[in-house]
């Protein structure tokens, strides 16, 4: 933060101190004091809630015609990913699907929750839930027509 400050960078602080201020309320929601300090993967989870937040705006931004808007959180979601793990590609993300319809042995559309589940908690973290979906969509689509 003391960096973004003597550099003047006034997205950055701003997201930092909301981060700050995420921390805060996490910690507060489990029941904890505020002084304390998040686990790495408690904080990479409130990371992500922002970063999801960040995005979200920007598709209402710009289905409100507010473009200026929509690029003002687009820069914070730049400064958040820059705290996020390297997500995912598509041709990555399908792999792992295929892999696990093979594991798991899935036949149908109705062991769909039960293969979302299996890819998710593998690829916690490191892949978007929205592309996951649509990756799993897709093998669905393969498997009926075969």
């Amino acid at each position: 933060m003391k960096e973004a400050m003597k550099a003047k960078e006034e997205t950055k602080l701003s997201v930092l101190r909301g981060l700050l201020a995420d921390f805060t309320n996490e910690l507060v929601a489990k029941g904890r004091k505020p002084q304390e300090e998040l686990s790495d993967e408690e904080a990479m989870v409130v990371i992500s809630r922002a970063a999801k937040r960040r995005k979200d705006s920007i598709l209402q931004f710009r289905s409100g015609g507010r473009e200026d808007l929509a690029e003002s959180e687009a820069k914070e979601l730049v400064v958040l990913e820059t705290f996020l793990p390297k997500q995912m590609s598509e041709e990555e993300i399908k792999k792992v699907v295929k892999a696990k319809v093979i594991e798991l042995g899935i036949t149908d559309k109705t062991q769909m929750g039960q293969l979302m589940s299996a890819v998710m908690s593998e690829l916690k973290g490191k892949a978007d839930g929205g592309l996951v979906k649509k990756m799993v969509d897709e093998q669905f689509v393969d498997i009926s027509t075969r």
